[in-house]
């Protein structure tokens, strides 16, 4: 399973990639906001500061919603670096420009899926990833990793090579549920990420260590 960091921090994400488990960032405007990420060409600068840092896979989100001005952002954000995943709604006009990116041969990344149908249409449309979004779902009293079994059963039965993206991840146990429901990548902050590396018993399994390790070394 793949794992990206889902933030526009320029820190964060060096912090990611020196762990050495990063596959890939996704950001939005929402997050490029948090980091006071104003003006397009501030912007398009930041996305080249990521992808100078992880080895591929940025997702960058496209503002607009008519298919014509899709295709034109995107075909910009694409040309910045090849490390570029047009990131686009589903919407209507989204799914039509997840078509044309894929006929052209332009990475796509199909954000705020809420249905295995949605997802479904973005697969057949030629998206590279789909992004359910488990945490808005759970938000709402309905189970997200449901979502995920859904459209992978679904993208098993025919064969897409489309992957699951799984996002709006919540903590260390979204994670590890999504990876044995077969996701094949998790987006997540990376206090989330981290989360991971935390047990009780691991911590105290090597606080005796240590211990029993120095009374043998007489200190």
């Amino acid at each position: 399973m793949k794992f990206f960091i889902d933030t526009a921090n320029l820190e964060q994400i060096k912090e990611a990639q020196d762990l050495g488990i990063l596959d890939g960032v996704t950001t939005n405007p929402s997050l490029m906001a948090k980091e006071g990420i104003t003006g397009e060409q501030n912007v398009i600068n930041h996305y080249k500061a990521i992808c100078d840092i992880v080895d591929d896979n940025v997702s960058a989100e496209v503002i607009s919603t008519t298919y014509d001005e899709i295709i034109k952002e995107g075909e910009a954000l694409a040309a910045l670096n090849p490390k570029i995943v047009v990131k686009v709604p589903m919407i209507k006009d989204g799914v039509k420009a997840i078509k044309y990116f894929s006929s052209k041969g332009i990475k796509t990344n199909c954000t705020l899926i809420f249905s295995a149908g949605q997802a479904l249409l973005a697969a057949k449309a030629g998206a590279t990833y789909v992004s359910p979004f488990l945490g808005r779902l759970d938000d709402i009293s309905s189970d997200g990793l449901v979502l995920i079994e859904d459209i992978r059963t679904i993208f098993d039965n025919y064969g897409y090579e489309t992957q699951i993206l799984a996002a709006s991840i919540r903590g260390p146990l979204h994670i590890v549920n999504c990876a044995k429901l077969g996701a094949d990548v998790i987006t997540a902050p990376l206090a989330a990420i981290a989360g991971l590396l935390k047990h009780p018993l691991t911590d105290s399994g090597l606080a005796t260590f240590l211990a029993d390790h120095a009374k043998a070394a007489g200190k």
